[in-house]
C-alpha cells in the first residue's frame, strides 16, 4: 500500500511494516535521512517497523562519490536496497528483463508481482 508522503497509521488499520523510498539524488537522500531521523526520534506513529530503505536511481550511470558516501551513512543505520535506472519506467514501457534487485525487493515485501517471470 502506498500512503504517499505521509506516515501510515497502524491504529487506523494501515500497514505497520514500511519501506522508505527515495531517489538517489541529493534531495532524495536528504529526505530519506530526515524520515529515518523522525523514526529514530519518535516523531512517526508508534508501532512502525522499517523493512528497508529503497533507493531508486535518479539517472543512468554511476553515482558521484558524494552521493555514494551519503548512501554508506544510510546503510550504517538501516537496510538499504538500491533499484537501478530502468528506462522502461520512464516511458511506461514493458521491461525486457526484471532486474534482480526488484526480485529481491519483491520477496522482502512478500509480493508475487515478479514471480514466474512476469513483466510489468
Amino acid at each position: 500500500m502506498d500512503v504517499g508522503a505521509r506516515w501510515p497509521e497502524p491504529a487506523r488499520g494501515e500497514p505497520y511494516r514500511i519501506a522508505l523510498v527515495g531517489r538517489t539524488s541529493a534531495s532524495g537522500l536528504r529526505s530519506v535521512s530526515q524520515a529515518l531521523g523522525a523514526l529514530k526520534d519518535g516523531k512517526a506513529p508508534q508501532g512502525l517497523e522499517l523493512l528497508s530503505v529503497v533507493l531508486v536511481a535518479d539517472a543512468p550511470g554511476r553515482l558521484p562519490l558524494t552521493l555514494l558516501r551519503h548512501i554508506r551513512v544510510l546503510r550504517s543505520v538501516a537496510r538499504v536496497h538500491r533499484v537501478p535506472w530502468i528506462p522502461a519506467w520512464r516511458t511506461d514501457s514493458r521491461m525486457r528483463h526484471i532486474p534482480r534487485q526488484l526480485v529481491t525487493l519483491a520477496r522482502l515485501v512478500d509480493s508475487d508481482v515478479f514471480d514466474e517471470g512476469a513483466v510489468s
